[in-house]
């Protein structure tokens, strides 16, 4: 019933906003904990107790070269490695041929990786593929694809060499990553260009039928999606609001004759759409 409320709400539709956060790669098979976990940080877990990925990234390491064994390895997997399952690519189908644009809450590249035109894309909170200045001293960020690769081809006992520590090329402070924390994120050329072209977005299909779909987002970060999608909802009399997400799909009162709200895995979902 709802998936065909969905279906219709998409082809009626003549402009779709996505929102997608991190459960839709989790149904990608991205998965931050469990047996993909100690697959990859087997050793980090015995000796600093943490049990995900996520909380790993968050640990006060004693040196560079702890923080890039474990970053390396986050990284690599969660950027560079084959996605899992076909969850973005079957939403690439869904999408295709329509008037659509993404934000996203994602840094793991899966949706350039799947065949997203990247005009299309806004990802706000950063892309773990970039590096940046910690201070950060300019606004500039840098492809960190060969650095990444040889940290984790070289690393031993859960340290890479010193030689491969990344430094800033302007004030020589060691490097970071291009995430979202704190006020030291760098938003350099790319996400500035790439705000304004969703706000273009947003401005031009304002008198639409617009559908904000939203994909896997929790109450982490909702001012980005969630609540913008709400608000966007409301004040727009002919746009409707979707949300696919497990355990978490929900919507305001005010807004649930026009809401579909669908409490499953995404992957799931989507495979029922096409």
């Amino acid at each position: 019933m709802m998936t065909e409320r969905l279906r219709k709400a998409i082809d009626d539709a003549e402009a779709i906003i996505v929102g997608a956060g991190a459960g839709l790669s989790t149904s990608a098979g991205f998965t931050y904990d469990g047996e993909r976990f100690r697959k990859y940080f087997a050793d980090f877990e015995e000796k600093y107790h943490f049990h995900d990925m996520y909380s790993g990234g968050f640990y006060p390491y004693d040196s560079h070269e702890e923080f890039w064994a474990f970053w390396s390895r986050n990284i690599f997997v969660n950027r560079y490695c084959d996605i899992p399952k076909p969850v973005y690519s079957d939403l690439l189908k869904i999408l295709d041929g329509r008037n659509y644009f993404v934000i996203t809450t994602n840094v793991d590249h899966c949706f350039q990786k799947s065949g997203f035109d990247k005009s299309r894309l806004f990802y706000t909170q950063g892309d773990y593929g970039l590096f940046q200045c910690p201070l950060p001293c300019h606004n500039k960020t840098y492809d960190n694809e060969k650095t990444i690769t040889a940290m984790l081809e070289r690393q031993k006992n859960m340290r890479i060499p010193s030689e491969l520590i990344p430094y800033c090329p302007v004030c020589g402070r060691p490097m970071t990553t291009n995430l979202r924390s704190d006020d030291s994120f760098v938003e350099d050329d790319g996400w500035h260009n790439a705000a304004e072209r969703y706000a273009k977005f947003l401005e031009d299909s304002r008198d639409m039928r617009v559908l904000f779909l939203e994909l896997g987002v929790g109450m982490n970060t909702p001012v980005i999606i969630k609540y913008p999608f709400w608000r966007m909802t409301y004040e727009r009399p002919d746009a409707a609001y979707a949300c696919i997400n497990l355990g978490e799909a929900v919507c305001p009162e005010e807004i649930s004759p026009r809401s579909i709200c669908i409490d499953g895995d995404i992957g799931d979902a989507l495979k029922k759409l096409l």
